[in-house]
C-alpha cells in the first residue's frame, strides 16, 4: 500500500516521488514507469472524437488515485484520491488516513484545524469540506439533511450529534490549485519539473510570404537566480533557428537535443522525383529530437545543415503520443483567394496552430485535385498500430500529418530541392 504525504495546492507523494500539480503528463508517466513495481494498474482515459473539450485522466485503480489533466496544456490539474482505504496518506508527517487511523470528522479537524462552513450537496448527499488547494467529500445519510439543506453553509461536521461509531468518514480527497475545485485550473510548469530542460512557450514560424526560412522560439528556462520565489527564477529567451544552420548553430541556440537518431530508411521517398535514380548514400541523415519542446531538426548527412523541421501536438490516440510534449507553434500562410471566400483581407495571413483542424482550414490550402498520402506507422517490436493510419497531405513547404478526428497530429518543414518543383511532392522522415 502507498504512503504518501499530501501538500495542499501543491502534491502527493513520498521520499522517491511525488505528483505535483502543473506537471506536464510526460513526466507523470516516466514516474509511473519507473514506479512499476508499486504501482501496478494504470489506465488512461481520453476522448478520440474531443480530445480539447475532455479531461486527461489518468487511473490508478489499485491504489485509489486519480490524476487529472487539462486537455489543452496537457499539465496536472488535479490530484483526488477516490479510494481512502486503498492508501495511507498523512500530512506534516502524521497520518490522517491508514489501516490504523480513520479519516473521521474528527481526525480531519485534528489534523487540518479549523476551516470555512462546509457546503451540504443534497443531490449526491455530500457534506464538501474545503481548504485553499484541498477538499474532502463527507457522505450524509438522507435523515441528516435537513441540517444543512437550510441553509447550505454548515459550521462544521463536528458540531453534529451522530450515532455512537457512526461519524461519516471521507469518501474523496481532492488537491487542486486556488480556492475553488469547480473553478480550479492548471498551474504553470513548477520549477521542480524543470530538470534543466528548456520548454516552449510558442515557436513562430518564419516565412517569407509562403516559403519557410526557419523558427523562433520563445523558451522557457531554469533561472540562475537565488529568489525563495520559485516562479521568479524562471528565465524566457528568444532563439532563431534556419534552414542550413550547422548543427553547432542549433545547439548554440537550443542546447543539446533529448537525443540523436539516425535514419536508416526512408519510406517516403517513393514519392520524390527519380528516387529510383538515387544513389543510396553510406552516410544517413540524422535528427536532434527536443521531446521538451515538441521539435525534431532533420540534419543533412553530408554537410551537417540544417534540413527539415518537424512539429509534433502530441494529440492522444496518436502513434507518437507521449513522446513529445506539445509544439505550440503559429504558421502564418497567406492565401490565395477573395476576401469574401477566406473572410480574410489581402494582408491578413491565416494563422495555423496546434489547435487548427484540419477539415476547418484544408479548403483554403489544398486544389481539388490534390489526394493525400497514407502513413501507417510500425516498428520492429511491434508490427502492429492500435492508432490507425494518418493522411499526409503536401502544401507549399509543408507536410500535414492528420488524425482521423481531423487534429493536426505533426508539421513538417523542409526546403524543397528544386524551388520549381510542384508542391506536392512530399519528402518524409
Amino acid at each position: 500500500m502507498l504512503d504518501l504525504e499530501v501538500v495542499p495546492e501543491r502534491s502527493l507523494g513520498n521520499e522517491q516521488w511525488e505528483f505535483i500539480l502543473g506537471m506536464p503528463f510526460y513526466q507523470t508517466v516516466n514516474i509511473l514507469k519507473r514506479q512499476d513495481r508499486v504501482i501496478k494498474a494504470v489506465q488512461i482515459r481520453y476522448s478520440n472524437t474531443q480530445p480539447l473539450q475532455m479531461d486527461l485522466v489518468v487511473s490508478l485503480s489499485q491504489d485509489g488515485i486519480k490524476l487529472i489533466f487539462d486537455p489543452v496544456c496537457q499539465r496536472l490539474k488535479i490530484i483526488e484520491v477516490f479510494c481512502m482505504n486503498k492508501v495511507k496518506l498523512k500530512y506534516c508527517g502524521v497520518h490522517f488516513n491508514s489501516l490504523q487511523v480513520q479519516p473521521t470528522i474528527e481526525q480531519i479537524d485534528q489534523s487540518f484545524g479549523a476551516t470555512r462552513p462546509g457546503v451540504y450537496n443534497s443531490e449526491k448527499q455530500l457534506f464538501v469540506l474545503n481548504f485553499r488547494g484541498l477538499s474532502f467529500d463527507f457522505p450524509i445519510e438522507s435523515k441528516f439533511e435537513p441540517v444543512f439543506s437550510k441553509p447550505r453553509y454548515a459550521h462544521g461536521l463536528g458540531s453534529l450529534q451522530f450515532p455512537n461509531g457512526s461519524s461519516p468518514v471521507v469518501a474523496r480527497m481532492c488537491i487542486y490549485s486556488g480556492n475553488s475545485l469547480s473553478d480550479t485550473k492548471s498551474p504553470p510548469l513548477p520549477i521542480t519539473c524543470f530538470h534543466g530542460d528548456c520548454f516552449v512557450d510558442c515557436v513562430e514560424v518564419l516565412r517569407d510570404y509562403n516559403s519557410t526560412k526557419g523558427l523562433k522560439f520563445i523558451l522557457v528556462t531554469e533561472g540562475n537566480g537565488s529568489s525563495k520565489l520559485l516562479d521568479t527564477r524562471k528565465k524566457t529567451v528568444d532563439r532563431i533557428v534556419r534552414f542550413s544552420d550547422s548543427c553547432q548553430d542549433v545547439i548554440s541556440a537550443l542546447g543539446c537535443p533529448s537525443k540523436v537518431f539516425y535514419k536508416s530508411e526512408d519510406k517516403m521517398m517513393i514519392h520524390s522525383p527519380d528516387a529510383h535514380r538515387r544513389v543510396k548514400s553510406r552516410c544517413s541523415d540524422y535528427f536532434y529530437n527536443y521531446f521538451t519542446m515538441g521539435v525534431d531538426i532533420l540534419f543533412d548527412a553530408n554537410t551537417h545543415v540544417v534540413k527539415k523541421f518537424i512539429l509534433h501536438t502530441n494529440y492522444p490516440g496518436h502513434y507518437n503520443f507521449n513522446m513529445y510534449y506539445r509544439c505550440e507553434f503559429k504558421i502564418p500562410i497567406h492565401i490565395d483567394k477573395p476576401e469574401l471566400e477566406t473572410g480574410l483581407s489581402e494582408e491578413e495571413p491565416l494563422i495555423i496552430t496546434a489547435y487548427s483542424k484540419w477539415d476547418k482550414v484544408q479548403k483554403y490550402l489544398l486544389k481539388p485535385e490534390q489526394r493525400p498520402v497514407i502513413l501507417t506507422r510500425s516498428s520492429s517490436t511491434n508490427t502492429s498500430n492500435p492508432f490507425g493510419s494518418t493522411l499526409c497531405y503536401g502544401v507549399h513547404d509543408m507536410i500535414f500529418e492528420t488524425m482521423q478526428n481531423h487534429h493536426i497530429a505533426s508539421i513538417t518543414l523542409y526546403q524543397p530541392s528544386n524551388v520549381s518543383s510542384p508542391t506536392n511532392d512530399i519528402p518524409m522522415c
